[in-house]
Protein backbone atom coordinates (compact mmCIF):
# COMPACT_ATOMS: atom_id res chain seq x y z
CA UNK A 1 0.00 0.00 0.00
CA UNK A 2 1.11 3.40 -1.15
CA UNK A 3 0.27 5.07 2.41
CA UNK A 4 -2.09 8.00 0.05
CA UNK A 5 -4.54 5.65 -1.44
CA UNK A 6 -6.70 3.70 1.26
CA UNK A 7 -7.38 0.16 -0.21
CA UNK A 8 -10.99 -0.60 -0.29
CA UNK A 9 -13.25 -4.13 -0.38
CA UNK A 10 -14.30 -4.87 -3.48
CA UNK A 11 -17.70 -5.10 -2.06
CA UNK A 12 -17.78 -1.22 -1.51
CA UNK A 13 -16.52 -0.48 -5.14
CA UNK A 14 -18.89 -1.88 -6.46
CA UNK A 15 -21.54 -0.69 -4.71
CA UNK A 16 -19.60 3.24 -5.32
CA UNK A 17 -19.65 2.19 -9.07
CA UNK A 18 -24.08 1.38 -9.32
CA UNK A 19 -24.66 4.45 -7.22
CA UNK A 20 -22.83 6.49 -9.88
CA UNK A 21 -24.73 4.47 -12.36
CA UNK A 22 -28.23 5.11 -11.47
CA UNK A 23 -27.77 8.62 -10.61
CA UNK A 24 -26.25 9.43 -13.55
CA UNK A 25 -27.91 12.75 -14.79
CA UNK A 26 -29.18 13.90 -11.31
CA UNK A 27 -27.75 14.68 -7.87
CA UNK A 28 -27.45 12.57 -5.36
CA UNK A 29 -29.67 11.61 -2.90
CA UNK A 30 -28.95 12.07 0.67
CA UNK A 31 -28.56 8.38 1.32
CA UNK A 32 -26.31 7.74 -1.62
CA UNK A 33 -24.27 10.79 -0.22
CA UNK A 34 -23.91 9.51 3.11
CA UNK A 35 -23.40 5.70 1.40
CA UNK A 36 -20.69 7.29 -0.82
CA UNK A 37 -19.28 9.20 2.72
CA UNK A 38 -18.54 5.98 4.76
CA UNK A 39 -17.15 4.26 1.47
CA UNK A 40 -14.89 6.91 0.34
CA UNK A 41 -14.46 9.50 3.65
CA UNK A 42 -13.37 13.22 2.77
CA UNK A 43 -9.79 13.37 3.12
CA UNK A 44 -8.17 15.88 5.43
CA UNK A 45 -4.75 17.07 5.09
CA UNK A 46 -1.84 16.60 5.54
CA UNK A 47 -2.36 13.17 4.48
CA UNK A 48 -0.37 10.54 6.79
CA UNK A 49 1.26 7.99 5.35
CA UNK A 50 -0.49 4.83 6.43
CA UNK A 51 -0.02 0.66 5.87
CA UNK A 52 -2.10 -1.77 6.87
CA UNK A 53 -0.84 -5.46 6.37
CA UNK A 54 -2.91 -8.37 6.08
CA UNK A 55 -2.10 -11.65 7.57
CA UNK A 56 -1.64 -15.25 4.87
CA UNK A 57 -2.40 -15.28 1.20
CA UNK A 58 -4.71 -12.53 -0.87
CA UNK A 59 -6.49 -13.90 -3.50
CA UNK A 60 -5.93 -13.21 -6.87
CA UNK A 61 -8.69 -10.90 -9.13
CA UNK A 62 -10.19 -12.94 -12.10
CA UNK A 63 -8.94 -10.34 -15.45
CA UNK A 64 -9.79 -12.46 -18.44
CA UNK A 65 -10.62 -15.96 -19.27
CA UNK A 66 -9.85 -17.05 -23.29
CA UNK A 67 -11.26 -19.87 -24.85
CA UNK A 68 -8.39 -21.46 -27.72
CA UNK A 69 -12.44 -21.72 -29.99
CA UNK A 70 -12.93 -18.12 -29.60
CA UNK A 71 -9.68 -16.75 -29.90
CA UNK A 72 -7.79 -18.98 -32.82
CA UNK A 73 -4.38 -17.37 -32.36
CA UNK A 74 -3.65 -18.15 -28.32
CA UNK A 75 -1.06 -20.57 -29.36
CA UNK A 76 -1.77 -22.41 -25.68
CA UNK A 77 0.88 -25.16 -24.82
CA UNK A 78 -0.04 -28.68 -26.23
CA UNK A 79 -3.27 -30.61 -24.53
CA UNK A 80 -4.35 -26.85 -23.17
CA UNK A 81 -7.69 -25.01 -24.74
CA UNK A 82 -8.10 -22.09 -21.96
CA UNK A 83 -6.25 -19.23 -20.34
CA UNK A 84 -6.98 -17.73 -16.93
CA UNK A 85 -5.46 -14.15 -16.26
CA UNK A 86 -5.59 -13.38 -12.77
CA UNK A 87 -3.09 -10.54 -11.24
CA UNK A 88 -2.61 -9.18 -7.60
CA UNK A 89 -4.58 -6.35 -6.66
CA UNK A 90 -1.79 -4.28 -5.44
CA UNK A 91 1.06 -2.29 -7.12
CA UNK A 92 4.38 -4.10 -7.84
CA UNK A 93 5.41 -1.44 -8.32
CA UNK A 94 3.65 0.62 -11.05
CA UNK A 95 0.56 -2.12 -12.33
CA UNK A 96 -0.73 -5.47 -11.09
CA UNK A 97 1.43 -8.53 -10.88
CA UNK A 98 -0.41 -10.97 -13.02
CA UNK A 99 -0.59 -14.59 -13.66
CA UNK A 100 -1.21 -17.20 -16.86
CA UNK A 101 -2.87 -20.22 -15.82
CA UNK A 102 -3.12 -22.48 -19.21
CA UNK A 103 -5.41 -24.93 -18.67
CA UNK A 104 -8.03 -27.73 -20.49
CA UNK A 105 -11.23 -26.19 -20.17
CA UNK A 106 -12.62 -30.60 -19.94
CA UNK A 107 -10.60 -30.94 -16.69
CA UNK A 108 -12.05 -27.88 -14.92
CA UNK A 109 -15.15 -29.72 -13.31
CA UNK A 110 -15.14 -28.12 -9.75
CA UNK A 111 -16.32 -24.71 -10.49
CA UNK A 112 -16.88 -22.31 -7.36
CA UNK A 113 -20.22 -20.42 -7.12
CA UNK A 114 -18.24 -17.73 -5.02
CA UNK A 115 -15.18 -17.69 -5.90
CA UNK A 116 -12.28 -16.32 -3.32
CA UNK A 117 -12.00 -12.37 -3.28
CA UNK A 118 -8.90 -10.09 -1.98
CA UNK A 119 -10.09 -8.23 1.55
CA UNK A 120 -9.30 -4.81 -0.57
CA UNK A 121 -7.85 -3.11 -3.61
CA UNK A 122 -5.30 -0.66 -3.72
CA UNK A 123 -6.83 0.98 -6.57
CA UNK A 124 -10.50 1.42 -8.31
CA UNK A 125 -9.02 0.56 -11.67
CA UNK A 126 -7.24 -2.64 -10.06
CA UNK A 127 -10.99 -4.29 -9.81
CA UNK A 128 -12.27 -5.13 -13.27
CA UNK A 129 -16.08 -4.81 -14.18
CA UNK A 130 -17.51 -8.04 -15.75
CA UNK A 131 -17.62 -8.29 -19.52
CA UNK A 132 -18.64 -10.37 -21.95
CA UNK A 133 -16.25 -10.35 -24.76
CA UNK A 134 -17.54 -10.40 -28.36
CA UNK A 135 -13.94 -12.03 -30.42
CA UNK A 136 -13.21 -10.05 -33.48
CA UNK A 137 -10.51 -10.65 -35.47
CA UNK A 138 -8.47 -7.51 -37.23
CA UNK A 139 -5.22 -6.81 -39.16
CA UNK A 140 -3.25 -4.20 -37.65
CA UNK A 141 0.94 -3.03 -38.16
CA UNK A 142 3.67 -2.31 -36.44
CA UNK A 143 4.79 1.19 -34.42
CA UNK A 144 6.35 3.39 -36.90
CA UNK A 145 9.34 3.12 -34.45
CA UNK A 146 9.63 -0.91 -35.04
CA UNK A 147 10.21 0.56 -38.85
CA UNK A 148 13.18 1.10 -40.69
CA UNK A 149 13.45 4.98 -41.64
CA UNK A 150 13.03 3.87 -45.15
CA UNK A 151 9.79 2.70 -45.05
CA UNK A 152 8.47 5.53 -42.36
CA UNK A 153 9.56 8.31 -45.58
CA UNK A 154 7.27 6.33 -47.76
CA UNK A 155 4.45 6.09 -45.29
CA UNK A 156 5.02 9.88 -44.56
CA UNK A 157 4.68 10.42 -48.36
CA UNK A 158 1.33 8.59 -48.20
CA UNK A 159 -0.27 9.77 -45.38
CA UNK A 160 -0.51 13.21 -46.52
CA UNK A 161 -3.41 12.81 -48.65
CA UNK A 162 -5.13 10.29 -46.98
CA UNK A 163 -4.94 12.25 -43.95
CA UNK A 164 -6.32 15.11 -45.80
CA UNK A 165 -9.27 13.42 -46.54
CA UNK A 166 -10.34 12.22 -43.18
CA UNK A 167 -8.80 15.72 -41.33
CA UNK A 168 -6.18 14.23 -39.40
CA UNK A 169 -2.55 15.54 -38.83
CA UNK A 170 -0.48 13.33 -41.31
CA UNK A 171 2.52 13.01 -39.10
CA UNK A 172 0.23 10.68 -36.62
CA UNK A 173 -2.03 9.36 -39.50
CA UNK A 174 -0.11 6.39 -39.42
CA UNK A 175 -0.06 5.61 -36.13
CA UNK A 176 -3.57 6.46 -34.68
CA UNK A 177 -5.56 5.21 -37.66
CA UNK A 178 -3.28 2.11 -38.84
CA UNK A 179 -1.13 0.94 -36.94
CA UNK A 180 -2.19 -0.04 -33.55
CA UNK A 181 -5.41 -0.70 -32.42
CA UNK A 182 -6.34 0.71 -28.93
CA UNK A 183 -8.46 -1.50 -26.17
CA UNK A 184 -7.83 -5.12 -25.10
CA UNK A 185 -6.81 -7.34 -27.41
CA UNK A 186 -5.00 -11.22 -28.05
CA UNK A 187 -1.86 -10.63 -29.97
CA UNK A 188 -0.94 -7.94 -32.51
CA UNK A 189 1.88 -5.53 -32.05
CA UNK A 190 3.00 -3.68 -28.73
CA UNK A 191 2.19 0.08 -28.47
CA UNK A 192 5.07 2.39 -27.96
CA UNK A 193 3.20 5.49 -26.39
CA UNK A 194 5.49 5.99 -23.62
CA UNK A 195 8.61 4.39 -24.16
CA UNK A 196 11.09 3.33 -27.28
CA UNK A 197 11.05 -0.50 -28.67
CA UNK A 198 12.61 -2.76 -26.94
CA UNK A 199 13.19 -6.17 -27.60
CA UNK A 200 12.26 -8.62 -24.65
CA UNK A 201 13.93 -11.72 -24.13
CA UNK A 202 12.59 -14.94 -22.52
CA UNK A 203 14.57 -14.97 -19.38
CA UNK A 204 14.58 -19.01 -19.53
CA UNK A 205 15.62 -19.67 -23.00
CA UNK A 206 16.57 -16.28 -24.93
CA UNK A 207 13.95 -16.48 -27.50
CA UNK A 208 12.97 -13.17 -28.54
CA UNK A 209 8.97 -12.68 -26.69
CA UNK A 210 5.93 -11.98 -28.71
CA UNK A 211 3.11 -10.14 -26.84
CA UNK A 212 0.06 -12.74 -26.05
CA UNK A 213 -2.61 -10.01 -24.51
CA UNK A 214 -2.91 -6.22 -23.95
CA UNK A 215 -5.02 -4.93 -20.72
CA UNK A 216 -6.11 -1.72 -22.01
CA UNK A 217 -7.55 1.36 -20.04
CA UNK A 218 -8.98 2.50 -22.95
CA UNK A 219 -11.30 1.12 -26.29
CA UNK A 220 -10.62 3.37 -28.53
CA UNK A 221 -7.73 6.53 -28.23
CA UNK A 222 -7.97 10.30 -28.32
CA UNK A 223 -7.19 10.91 -32.27
CA UNK A 224 -8.28 8.13 -34.48
CA UNK A 225 -11.72 9.22 -35.31
CA UNK A 226 -13.87 6.52 -35.86
CA UNK A 227 -11.06 3.99 -36.65
CA UNK A 228 -10.66 1.94 -34.07
CA UNK A 229 -14.51 2.56 -32.42
CA UNK A 230 -15.99 -0.57 -31.07
CA UNK A 231 -18.87 -1.20 -33.23
CA UNK A 232 -21.64 -0.84 -32.19
CA UNK A 233 -20.11 1.73 -29.66
CA UNK A 234 -21.92 0.98 -26.66
CA UNK A 235 -21.30 4.18 -24.68
CA UNK A 236 -19.63 5.21 -21.59
CA UNK A 237 -17.67 3.29 -19.18
CA UNK A 238 -19.19 2.09 -15.70
CA UNK A 239 -17.86 5.17 -13.94
CA UNK A 240 -17.16 8.67 -14.00
CA UNK A 241 -13.72 10.45 -14.54
CA UNK A 242 -12.66 8.49 -17.50
CA UNK A 243 -12.58 9.54 -20.63
CA UNK A 244 -13.26 7.10 -23.70
CA UNK A 245 -15.49 3.79 -23.77
CA UNK A 246 -14.11 1.79 -20.39
CA UNK A 247 -16.23 -0.95 -19.83
CA UNK A 248 -14.08 -2.80 -17.61
CA UNK A 249 -13.14 -0.69 -15.72
CA UNK A 250 -9.82 -1.18 -15.50
CA UNK A 251 -7.17 1.47 -15.58
CA UNK A 252 -3.62 1.03 -16.18
CA UNK A 253 -1.67 4.08 -13.96
CA UNK A 254 -2.68 7.14 -15.58
CA UNK A 255 -4.50 5.66 -18.38
CA UNK A 256 -2.31 3.49 -20.31
CA UNK A 257 -1.81 0.05 -21.43
CA UNK A 258 -0.49 -3.14 -20.00
CA UNK A 259 1.10 -5.72 -22.23
CA UNK A 260 2.04 -9.21 -21.47
CA UNK A 261 4.25 -11.03 -23.54
CA UNK A 262 5.04 -14.62 -23.61
CA UNK A 263 7.98 -16.49 -25.20
CA UNK A 264 6.78 -18.57 -28.73
CA UNK A 265 9.17 -21.20 -28.09
CA UNK A 266 7.07 -22.04 -24.68
CA UNK A 267 4.32 -20.35 -23.56
CA UNK A 268 4.92 -22.04 -19.87
CA UNK A 269 8.04 -19.77 -19.70
CA UNK A 270 7.75 -16.57 -17.54
CA UNK A 271 6.19 -14.38 -18.82
CA UNK A 272 6.76 -10.54 -19.12
CA UNK A 273 4.91 -7.27 -17.97
CA UNK A 274 5.60 -3.79 -19.50
CA UNK A 275 3.77 -0.96 -19.50
CA UNK A 276 3.42 1.45 -22.32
Amino acid sequence: MDGINPARSPADLRLERRIFAVSHGRDLTPEERETLERIRPPRTYPVRPAARAYDGPIAMLPVAQLYVRDVPDLSPPEGKDLLQVLWCPFDHPIMPRTLLAWRSAAAVTDVLDTPPEPPAVQFDGYLPEPCVLEPEQITEYPDHLELSEELREQLQQWSVPQAAEEDLDPDTYYDCVLSNAPGWKVGGWPAWNSTDPSPQPCSACGTRMEVLMTIATFEEGDDAGNSWSPHPHPGAGPYPGHRGYNATGVQIGSGYRQHLFVCPAEPEHPHIELMT
